[in-house]
Order: structure tokens, then sequence, then C-alpha cells
């Protein structure tokens, strides 16, 4: 379930890494499906959506880790469900 927030808390999405990321994953990230996009990231960090300061500083150790590419392709993975 996507829920709607007023205001989008996706600002971490124009980071140069986020950008390389979802250029590496082949993911187009649109005004339409952000918001989804950035929910299934929340969600597979155990983060409160929308607090996106927290989505970053998770997303940014797993980049970090030495499961870098298994974060990667769980990503992929869940947004390739999405069908976007």
């Amino acid at each position: 379930m996507i829920r709607k927030t007023k205001g989008s808390m996706t600002k971490y999405f124009k980071n140069s890494r986020m950008i390389q990321l979802f250029s590496e994953l082949e993911i187009e990230v649109t005004k339409e499906n952000r918001d989804m996009v950035d929910e299934v990231i929340h969600d597979m960090l155990s983060v409160d959506y929308p607090n996106g300061a927290a989505a970053w500083k998770m997303v940014r150790k797993k980049l970090d880790s030495d499961d870098a590419e298994g974060f990667k392709q769980r990503l992929k993975a869940a947004l390739d469900r999405l069908d976007l």
C-alpha cells in the first residue's frame, strides 16, 4: 500500500550516488513512481515512512558495506516486482 504524504520526502533521490544507483539498476524514477520507489526502499531498510534522512543514511551504509552488491540485487528485485 502506498501512503500519500504531503510533500515528497525523496530529496535524497537527487544525490549523485542515488542517481548512479538507479542508473546501474536501470530504474527510471519519475514523478509518477517516486513515492512507490521511496516506500520500497523504506520497507527494505525497516525505516519509518516518510523519514527520508534515515532512509538515506541506511542506503549509504548499505552501499558502503561488504554486501553492497547484494543490497543492489535485492533492491532491483523489489523494484522489478512493481513493474516500473
